[in-house]
């Protein structure tokens, strides 16, 4: 989902997080998200009591500033679109911060995989047999077999990555049998003009038939319907962060 640059009057949406976020802020606004996740984990206890979601803090294109204001209020877990600016931005804090955790959850290019397995802790992006099969080579060659999600484009939209609803049993077998990934669920981004929910109801429904129980589903504006459908991480960052510089 695109979160465009805000104007100066803050709005917000319908988790009640204002999209224009000061510095000062980041660490209000985080408490809030995390407010509003263990409200909605507090609804179906016996999905969450044991397991909580996972929140992947989105950073891309936000300040320094702002990320270090997140880790000194104790985020620990990233996600990032870009590899380039991921290993700009993160590279040095790994040696601050021995907990990190960084999804990348952007659209990833074959040229750009050793790169991302040598920075990254989750690839929530595997989305075609090219990828997945540089993927395998890359992470046998650093010995660092990664968690990996399988991109769904429930939508069906030509303009946005991830499998097609009707290949991924066939993908997640070759991924899973064929090539050894460590595929361990599913990661959606809903069409903007579509009610999300149905999206993620498929989503569910996937990871059943595939006995995946990790679900990376939910952004800033639905992250609490998610938990409804049993996400278990949510991606949220103009929340946190507010919107994002150009």
């Amino acid at each position: 989902m695109t979160e465009n640059q805000a104007d100066t009057s803050p709005s917000s949406d319908k988790n009640g997080q204002s999209s224009s976020t000061a510095l000062g802020d980041v660490a209000a606004q985080l408490a809030a998200v995390q407010s509003q996740l263990a409200a909605a984990m507090a609804q179906r206890p016996s999905v969450y009591a044991a397991n909580p979601v996972t929140l992947v803090a989105v950073s891309k294109r936000q300040s320094d500033a702002k990320i270090d204001a997140a880790l000194a209020a104790g985020q620990r877990v990233f996600g990032e679109n870009r590899v380039q600016e991921a290993t700009s931005r993160w590279a040095a804090r790994r040696s601050q911060y021995d907990d990190l955790t960084l999804h990348l959850i952007g659209p990833l290019q074959t040229n750009k995989v050793a790169e991302a397995v040598a920075l990254f802790d989750v690839i929530e992006v595997v989305d075609r047999e090219k990828l997945a099969r540089a993927l395998a080579t890359e992470m046998t060659r650093q010995n660092r077999h990664l968690p990996c999600f399988i991109q769904v484009n429930t939508g069906e939209e030509p303009q946005k990555s991830g499998i097609l609803p009707d290949q991924l049993d066939d993908f997640f077998i070759f991924c899973r049998d064929d090539l050894g990934l460590s595929v361990q669920g599913l990661m959606c981004i809903p069409p903007v003009d579509e009610d999300a929910a149905m999206h993620f109801a498929l989503l569910n429904s996937m990871a059943k038939r595939l006995n995946l129980s990790n679900l990376s589903m939910g952004m800033s504006s639905d992250y609490t319907d998610a938990i409804g459908f049993g996400a278990t991480s949510v991606r949220v960052g103009s929340a946190i962060f507010g919107a994002r510089a150009n």
